[in-house]
Order: structure tokens, then sequence, then C-alpha cells
């Protein structure tokens, strides 16, 4: 088959500036969403004033929120027929508002305000549903070929994790707008992001991040061509229902969604751990928690790259199985340097263990998107329907599951162990507490994640043999 037939029938071919225009709208997303995920609850206790298990209810009830509403974002994304693109236009329809309420989630104007906390996170939440349900299913609607999938979710990865960088950059970016106080202990002025009168300075780099997420979205607009789309006869079919008709029939979605739930909570867990770690554990200045966060994700541009190659020597699950356990096997070396004095403070023996975890984390949960065009087309081999709105929302509910555990375990944890964000020095149990979270709570999520994936059954050559048939029926 020569290659003109085979794109007619579907196996497009992107250039290279079309996989980084769609990456760009992860960054986008990573630039605005994470820095939400990591830092906004250590905003809420240190900057914002509320309390960690107030904060934690807080997270859980937006989540549930969410429950409810991304089914409904998923049937109107699949049913809809905007001018600009069945999936390409919300980038642009739900940035707009993103943008806004995201800046405004850390502003300070109702410091201490729990009814302004809620009106302002759960905002921005629906409105990030509206972009990223229908930007995971743009995937799915640019090729059917499994090896541009991958190359497509690699730049992906790559293009997020730039966005992760920056993110991971906060407290040094903070500290150029944040006041400067006499640290006694060397006697020079050091900027403070951790305390209320740095308020000021939260909203000036959530702006810069915001505001540079939307052009990125719009980048990202422009060089997205929908090409594998339902018609506007089975759009007008879809109804919320099929979500979970969807969930009950497809057993690759089940397990890529319960997939999901464990690897979210995990990395949610262990990311909004990471700024309290590194500010009461190792007492870390503002430059060297940059540092180390970098360490969570500068394994991305290593190794996101060579995720292809990986995949075609040892498979897909072979891969999920080595990077997992490289991910857990970083974890334990985190706890065993912490646990010994004499290396607690050696900054760069934590730095080889969060590379090593890191390393693991990142290749892992990097490729996973790469299965959701799979559990769509294996949905369309087995139904005739291309439902990729519905089953973008169904992995959303169970990602945004997986963030609500993230979310509200270190707010309880944290309070459990009597976590004072007032104070400069936690007692041993909060310090401890603080240690399960970067470490112990996530490895046993890992593990779970393992056996979870065991049960994925969609290997290349059957997908191939799927879209094949699927093109063969049109």
């Amino acid at each position: 088959m020569n290659p003109s037939n085979n794109e007619a029938k579907g196996f497009y071919k992107l250039s290279w500036l079309q996989r980084i225009g769609f990456g760009a709208g992860d960054m986008a997303q990573n630039l605005i969403y994470q820095t939400i995920s990591i830092w906004l609850l250590f905003y809420y206790t240190n900057v914002f004033g509320l309390k960690p298990d107030v904060a934690a209810v807080m997270f859980l009830i937006v989540r549930l929120v969410d429950v409810i509403w991304d089914p409904i974002v998923g049937t109107l994304v699949d049913r809809g027929t905007p001018r600009w693109g069945k999936y390409r236009s919300w980038l642009i329809l739900g940035g707009i508002p993103l943008v806004g309420l995201a800046i405004l989630c850390f502003w300070n104007g109702f410091s201490g305000s729990l009814l302004y906390a809620y009106i302002t996170y759960v905002g921005m939440s629906l409105c990030y549903t509206l972009v990223n349900v229908p930007y995971g299913a743009l995937n799915a609607s640019l090729t059917r070929d499994t090896n541009e999938i991958t190359i497509l979710t690699s730049t992906r990865m790559f293009m997020a994790n730039l966005g992760a960088l920056c993110v991971k950059s906060l407290p040094i970016i903070i500290a150029i707008f944040a006041p400067k106080v006499l640290d006694p202990a060397t006697g020079k002025m050091t900027a403070v992001y951790n305390t209320p009168e740095a308020a000021p300075a939260w909203f000036a780099t959530m702006s810069i991040f915001a505001i540079a997420g939307f052009a990125l979205l719009v980048f990202c607009f422009f060089q997205s061509k929908e090409k594998v789309v339902m018609n506007k006869k089975e759009s007008a079919n879809v109804k919320v229902s099929d979500l979970w008709t969807e969930f009950k029939r497809n057993k690759p979605l089940r397990v890529l969604a319960f997939f999901f739930v464990t690897a979210f909570a995990m990395m949610s867990v262990g990311n909004a751990a990471d700024s309290y770690f590194m500010t009461y554990n190792v007492k870390a200045t503002p430059l060297l928690t940059t540092l180390f966060m970098w360490l969570g994700t500068i394994p991305a541009f290593i190794f996101m790259p060579l995720v292809p190659a990986i995949k075609r020597k040892i498979g897909k699950k072979g891969m999920f199985y080595l990077f997992l356990g490289i991910a857990i096997l970083g974890m334990a070396m985190m706890y065993t340097f912490v646990s010994i004095p004499a290396l607690k403070s050696n900054f760069v023996m934590l730095s080889i263990a969060q590379f090593v975890k890191s390393t693991g984390i990142i290749t892992a949960t990097g490729y996973m998107w790469a299965l959701v065009p799979e559990v769509i087309a294996f949905g369309e081999y087995t139904t005739g329907r291309r439902i990729a709105g519905i089953v973008n929302a169904l992995t959303g509910i169970f990602f945004k599951a997986g963030m609500a555990l993230g979310g509200v375990v270190p707010g309880l944890v944290l309070a459990w162990v009597g976590f004072n964000a007032g104070a400069a020095e936690q007692t041993p149990l909060a310090l401890q507490g603080i240690l399960w979270l970067v470490c112990v709570i996530p490895a046993v999520l890992l593990g779970l994640a393992i056996w979870i994936i065991s049960q994925y059954d969609l290997s290349d050559e059957r997908m191939d043999v799927i879209n094949k048939e699927i093109e063969s029926r049109a």
C-alpha cells in the first residue's frame, strides 16, 4: 500500500511543526493547571491562610463536582460541531475563562476567605475541563497511525515537561517579586515566598504563567487539523449515558481508567508534598528547592524522546513495568537517605534519588496518554461509534479522582501529624508525615499501578489490525 493510500485510510503522518503545535497545548495546561496542582495547597496554607484539613475537604468537593461536570462536557464536545473544529475550538472558548480564574485563585484580595477560595477554584476546575477534555480527544482526531501516536505523545510529553520545568521554577520566580527579610542565620537579606507578605509575588507569577499558557493554546489551535472525527449524524446521537455504557463494555478503557486513578493520585500526593519536604525536612533555600524540583522534570528531556525505541524493544507493558519499578527504587532511596542523619542534609544524595524516582514516573505516566486513542479505537471497533469526547471525559473523571486523592491525602495527613504553618520548626511526627507523603504513600500506589496495567491487553499488533478493520468498513 503506498503512503497516499495509507493516509487516505486515516493513517496520517504529521509534520514536526504540527507535533510541536499539538504538544504546546499540554505545555499550556501544565503552566496553568500544574501550578494549581503543585502549589495551591501550599499557597492556601502558608500564604492565603486556610487550615490544611479545610483545604483538603475543598479539594475533595471540587473533584466531586467534576464527576458530574466531566460527562456533560464530554457529551457537549462530541455532539457539538463548532465552526472552528469539533475539538480545537474549545482551546479558545474554554481557555479564556480558564486563564482569568487561574489568576484569581492566587489573588489575596479576600485573604482567608473560604467562600472566595471555593468560587475561584471550582470555576477554574470547570473551565479546565472545557479545555482538557476536547484537547485529549483532539489527539485521537489527528491520525490512526499507532507509531505516529507514539511520536505525538512523546512530543506532547516533552512539551508538557517544559511547562512543568517552569512551574517547578516557581520559588525562584516568586523570589524576584517577593519582599526581602533579614535571615538571622546568615545575616543576609533573603526573599520569602511562604508567608502572607509574599501574596503579590504569587499573583504576579501566576499571571505570567496563565497568559503564556493562553498564547500556547492559540498556537496549538492553529497547528491542529482534525481528520478522524464522527460525522454530524453520529454526533447528534451522543448521550451522557454513553459514558457509563462505554465504561461497562470496554475492558481496556476500564483498565486505563483505574491506572489513571492510581497514577495521578501518586503524582498529586508527591507533588503537593515536595514543597513542604524541601521547606521543613531539608530546609532548603528557594534556589535549592527549585533545583530539586527541576530534577523531577529533567528526565523527561532525556527519556521521553527514547520512548518509541524502548517500546519497540520491550513492548508497552515491559516499558511500564521497567519505569514504574525504577520510580519505586528512587522513592526507597530517598526514604533511606532522609532517615540517615548523616545523609539527611546531603543535597547531592537527595538529588540522585529524585532523579531516579522522576525518571520512572515521568516516562511511565507520560506514555500512558498514548493509550487513550487506543481505547477510543477499540470502542469504535466494537460499536461503530468514535466517541472520543466521551472517552476523554471518562478518563478525565478518573484522573481527577486520582488528583482528588492527591489533594485530600496531603491535607489530612498534615492535619493528623500536627503540621503548623506558622512554626519555624515542625515536630518529628510532622516531619515523618511529610516523608510518608513524599515516599511511602506514592510507592504503595505505584505497586498497585503495576498490577492494574498488567491487565491491559491491546498490543501494537492488535491495534494495527483493529484500525485497518475500522477503515476497511468505511
